[in-house]
């Protein structure tokens, strides 16, 4: 059986390779396949896992709460920021999640960094890539500028928040001009990123490296048939596995919790104790840090933000499945279909459905757990088509990781800068991203293209009911 496979694969690669590696998608009688779109109905994700002590459950709370508070310049907010609250980025379908839509189930709402941007009477322009109805995103440059106002060949790779507290009545007398994003796009010198889900965070945390380095050698002579070739990103401190962020530059969700927190909101915290960017002494209204330890407080008041928001996605559910909702009300049989295909064209082979937890000392629930995760928490090549130029750590300038799958059912904007949305094409679009010059899935994405137009169609209701 292994011989006929490795035959089979040995032909579609030099069909592959005559074809040139691309291949347009089958039509089908009444049309092509199609994302369906947002899964509607129960919104199975931001709920706490089940089982949980009464303090445990106390924290979380407690989390969530901070976690959706609104910052303003005497908590923290600024000098440049990019929202003000961590729920405003984190909200689709719920409090957890990833970009809102004020179209797409389950309405939560227009984009909410231009009410950010805005508000308590602020000087800031919205850039032209933030939009009602678009991702929220945040703005990076892969190179610096040079004093002559050229690039240089220097890396940058930084977030440059896209928001100042000039104007605001909170911040009188500071003055900071936003970048000048318009002329970093005219330089090729712009590229976003948009949140990534936290739910089933804890779960993510506890998997041990020896699993993730494992599950990377499994099936090595397919993968190398295939063209991947993931490998882990890594702490330059203890060299041990990083696992959250677009490139799984973070290693723990408090690392990850207080660089957002610094970066996203403007939040110095005793991880990040310093302000960014250098702002003028104008700018500079708060000791630091601004978000510490509560020493004088009892209880779950007693933690950080940056620990409380840790607690909060450490104790997130991860979404839960359903065949339910999905537009066009697919069978069963389309969904399970669909699952099978899944495997049939190796989308597995990155796209690990799932990986068992190890043991934790936060709590009983995310002890020997199978998190079905859908990610082999890996980066790969992406090839050129969606490269960002930068570099985090073991991270090159194409590569990300692969990206978890649940809760996609209920997810509006996809890649990493939210480039596919239900405008162009969705998850359709997502998948076809996938493909291009030296990205480790153009024989997944080749394979795909040669299945029939409903098994298409089935293998993304399967991805739909996630």
């Amino acid at each position: 059986m292994k011989t006929r496979k490795s035959a089979i694969l040995a032909l579609l690669f030099l069909l592959f390779a005559v074809l040139g590696g691309s291949v347009p998608l089958l039509s089908q009688s009444g049309g092509p396949a199609r994302d369906p779109g947002v899964r509607a109905g129960s919104v199975d994700a931001g709920t706490p896992l089940t089982t949980l002590s009464s303090s445990q459950l106390q924290f979380f709370q407690d989390g969530q709460a901070r976690f959706q508070q609104v910052d303003t310049v005497s908590s923290g907010l600024g000098p440049t920021f990019n929202s003000n609250s961590c729920a405003s980025c984190h909200s689709q379908p719920a409090v957890g999640g990833s970009s809102p839509s004020a179209s797409q189930y389950p309405n939560v709402g227009p984009n909410p960094q231009i009410e950010a941007g805005t508000a308590n009477s602020a000087s800031n322009v919205i850039p032209f890539f933030i939009t009602a109805d678009g991702p929220v995103r945040e703005a990076r440059f892969p190179f610096q500028v040079n004093s002559s106002g050229g690039l240089a060949r220097t890396p940058d790779g930084g977030v440059h928040a896209l928001f100042t507290i000039t104007g605001r009545q909170d911040a009188a007398g500071c003055s900071m001009a936003q970048p000048n994003f318009e002329q970093m796009q005219q330089m090729n010198n712009l590229i976003f990123r948009i949140p990534t889900p936290v739910y089933g965070a804890g779960l993510i945390e506890t998997i041990a490296d020896g699993t993730i380095l494992a599950n990377m050698h499994a099936n090595a002579a397919l993968k190398a048939q295939l063209g991947i070739s993931g490998h882990p990103n890594a702490s330059g401190n203890d060299g041990s596995i990083t696992r959250f962020g677009w490139k799984a530059q973070n290693k723990s969700l408090q690392m990850f919790a207080g660089e957002a927190y610094n970066v996203e909101i403007g939040v110095t915290n005793e991880l990040f104790p310093n302000e960014r960017a250098n702002p003028p002494a104008s700018c500079l209204l708060n000791p630091t840090p601004e978000d510490s330890t509560n020493f004088t407080l009892s209880g779950d008041q007693i933690p950080s933000d940056v620990v409380e928001f840790s607690h909060f996605m450490r104790f997130l559910a991860p979404p839960a499945p359903s065949t339910q909702g999905i537009p066009g009300n697919p069978p069963a049989t389309s969904i399970q279909n669909g699952q099978a295909l899944f495997g049939q064209v190796h989308c597995d082979m990155c796209h690990t459905p799932s990986l068992p937890t190890s043991t934790s000392n936060f709590t009983p629930a995310l002890n020997n757990q199978t998190a079905a995760l859908f990610s082999d928490l890996l980066v790969h090549h992406m090839g050129w088509g969606l490269a960002d130029r930068i570099t985090q750590g073991n991270a090159g300038p194409d590569e990300f990781r692969t990206a978890p799958l649940w809760g996609v059912g209920q997810r509006i904007f996809f890649m990493h800068d939210g480039r596919a949305t239900p405008a162009n094409g969705g998850l359709m679009q997502a998948i076809e991203q996938h493909a291009g010059e030296g990205s480790e899935a153009n024989m997944v994405i080749f394979l795909f293209n040669h299945l029939t137009p409903q098994e298409q169609q089935d293998l993304l209701n399967f991805l739909r009911s996630l």
